[in-house]
């Protein structure tokens, strides 16, 4: 039987989707007791997930209207604002940092609350580490809310969450690593049923992504940044006129075609300088450039600061960068 390669696919979005993945940078099990509040705090660059094995919850964020999580749901806060988990309107909710946790590495279990009714919540921060997830994030809703009932997908994800609750229920060895990787597995699917259901999934990156013609431009910028890419070069792989190729790709992307050229290669720059740990001359002759110097002016022309800048903070973060600790 042959592998699957997903550079041989010609569903582009499929293969964008086929790269990402998720690096976990904290999660949690919430063993909580009524009256109880907790406000979790603003991560910019991570995903917060929610999901409750046992009781219910209130979930606010600003710019949503509150939410009422029951077992079985999902929320996705997927910009990492902070936010606020509740088990009624209105109780005090101190920062989830003050609060004293059982650490186990990225795994935590926290008890706190009244002694009333219970509530299990598994809770994560994660970030996605694929250069896709740049264009991916900021087409997302604030919350994304998976419901039992809701969409071809309920079953399947209902059938993982269930395992969830289990492995939170009772604590057996190596429960810590099936609930973080069931959690990983339930975000990148959260992501999926998103982009295959809502109407603004259509538009923008998204849905160039959808288009024969430019999808297949995407995808070969993807697959190959260090090309020497150029709008005649593309436009000839899609059998288009130079112009009809470039108008249309301004059109669905939203930026000229160069401009996406650039800012992919500067992506897959960042991502191999933090979390391959590669240097940054290495990341230049990688992608084709003639000198570290050509890449550096690029690199901080499209990114903001220079790539030793951002190598070096790797380094000095153990390469892949850690959320704050709650310790």
């Amino acid at each position: 039987m042959m592998d699957f390669n997903p550079l041989d696919s010609e569903d582009p979005l499929g293969e964008a989707l086929h790269f990402l993945r998720v690096t976990g940078s904290f999660y949690c099990r919430s063993e909580l007791t009524a009256p109880w509040g907790l406000t979790m705090p603003d991560w910019p660059d991570c995903l917060w997930f929610h999901i409750v094995t046992v009781g219910r919850l209130l979930l606010e964020v600003a710019g949503d209207e509150p939410r009422v999580l029951q077992p079985g749901d999902l929320a996705l806060v997927t910009h990492g604002q902070g936010h606020t988990l509740r088990s009624a309107p209105g109780t005090v909710a101190p920062d989830v940092l003050s609060i004293d946790h059982e650490f186990h590495n990225k795994y935590a279990v926290l008890r706190y609350g009244g002694g009333g009714a219970p509530t299990t919540v598994v809770c994560g921060a994660v970030r996605l580490d694929h250069p896709a997830a740049h264009h991916i994030i900021p087409l997302l809703p604030e919350v994304i809310h998976v419901e039992p009932t809701r969409g071809p997908h309920a079953e399947w994800m209902q059938s993982t969450l269930r395992l969830v609750a289990a492995e939170a229920a009772e604590v057996r060895p190596g429960g810590e690593a099936v609930i973080t990787r069931l959690s990983d597995i339930l975000v990148i699917q959260t992501l999926r049923a998103w982009i295959e259901l809502d109407p603004a999934a259509q538009r923008g990156w998204l849905g160039a992504l959808r288009d024969r013609q430019i999808g297949r431009a995407i995808s070969l910028i993807h697959r190959d940044p260090a090309r020497d890419w150029t709008v005649a070069s593309l436009a000839s792989e899609l059998a288009m006129s130079r112009s009809a190729f470039a108008a249309r790709f301004t059109e669905l992307v939203d930026e000229p075609a160069m401009h996406y050229v650039t800012r992919w290669r500067m992506q897959v720059a960042r991502t191999w300088l933090t979390e391959d740990g590669a240097t940054v001359a290495e990341v230049a002759g990688r992608l084709g450039y003639q000198s570290e110097a050509a890449f550096s002016r690029a690199f901080k022309r499209v990114v903001g600061v220079s790539p030793g800048a951002v190598s070096s903070a790797a380094r000095g973060r153990g390469v892949r960068a850690e959320a704050p600790q709650f310790m």
